[in-house]
């Protein structure tokens, strides 16, 4: 049944109803088709799925990279979605869900291992609850332990790369192995995962010993500061420039250097730069991703021009085959502005 070399738009509904028979034999979840991604992404942003998966265990996602390598399918793995701007002309390529349903969570002494489908916030209050220090920093990041890892995201300037022993993926073949953490390349937010169509699915941690209660309060305070600091009651991605050292020492962080660029509120459609916090981009209505995209481009040619930094993206773009790149490169290579667009 090869026939990717077939158009997407020419695959009949016939072929892809014997997909989805096929697929959910393999699955104790059925497959889900024609999904709206505005409805399943942190942004609310993203045209239809044509195929969403959503594996229970390891062996389902071996099992499906399998049958994917079989008949020459597309396939890409996505965790929580909030670092990920979905193309608004729908995704062609087959989306497996590393969620939920992958949430295991076991402690040895000063070691946790963990599904890579657990949420962070989950994750950071179940280890402080015991007593284990190291990872509070990420208790407001609203994604799973896989993300945070393949972007070695934290907060506070940290990352999670810090804790991390070791980690379980299934690769491309779908086979199950282990990487170490000096095999990982961890720095500020990025890992050598950004490069590679992995699934992560177990993670492995090493914390420290911690008092409860100080825990728990560094938690509450971290999440009270959030809610005070970041926009709260509209779609969004969290941090959408990453903060470069450099810059951050002379110039100050992204949000700050958006806001001395005059680009605070700034709208393209109905995408807008937060009025809370300005290196936040929310979704006031129906934003497509080619709203964000624009403002982008925007933000990244007004704060070089007054600082002379050209501010990279922490956000991704998932283009409609499943391909992850830098929002900011697709967004340079869909806009080029002129120079009564960026205030020259």
């Amino acid at each position: 049944m090869k026939a990717w070399h077939l158009k997407h738009e020419e695959w009949s509904n016939e072929f892809k109803v014997l997909i989805e028979s096929e697929l959910n034999q393999l699955l104790e979840v059925p497959v889900r088709r024609g999904v709206n991604l505005r409805n399943e992404t942190r942004w609310k942003i993203g045209g239809i799925a044509e195929f969403l998966i959503e594996p229970s265990t390891i062996g389902e996602i071996q099992s499906l990279v399998a049958y994917f390598n079989k008949n020459s399918l597309p396939f890409t793995f996505i965790g929580a979605t909030s670092n990920i701007l979905f193309d608004s002309r729908g995704i062609s390529a087959f989306l497996v869900k590393i969620g939920d349903r992958l949430n295991s969570f076991e402690v040895e002494a000063q070691t946790v291992t963990a599904g890579a489908g657990i949420s962070v916030p989950s994750l950071v209050r179940r280890t402080s609850e015991l007593g284990l220090a190291g990872i509070t920093h990420a208790a407001g990041i609203p994604g799973t332990l896989g993300g945070l890892v393949v972007m070695n995201g934290g907060t506070q300037r940290k990352g999670i790369g810090e804790n991390v022993n070791r980690i379980w993926v299934v690769d491309t073949e779908g086979d199950l192995t282990v990487i170490e953490k000096e095999d990982l390349q961890f720095s500020y937010r990025d890992s050598i995962l950004k490069e590679k169509v992995l699934a992560v699915v177990t993670v492995e941690l090493s914390l420290t010993s911690g008092d409860r209660l100080t825990l728990m309060a560094e938690i509450e305070e971290i999440l009270s500061e959030r809610s005070q600091k970041f926009p709260q009651d509209l779609p969004n991605c969290g941090s959408t420039f990453l903060s470069d050292p450099s810059m951050y020492q002379l110039v100050g962080p992204p949000g700050r250097a958006i806001e001395e660029a005059g680009l605070k509120g700034l709208q393209k459609g109905d995408a807008q730069i937060s009025e809370l916090h300005s290196n936040f981009i929310v979704n006031t209505g129906n934003a497509t991703d080619n709203d964000v995209l624009w403002l982008i481009a925007k933000v990244r040619r007004e704060v070089e021009k007054k600082t002379g930094y050209l501010m990279n993206c922490e956000v991704l773009h998932m283009d409609q085959w499943g391909n992850l790149r830098p929002a900011h490169e697709v967004a340079d290579q869909r806009f080029v502005l002129s120079q009564d667009e960026i205030g020259i």
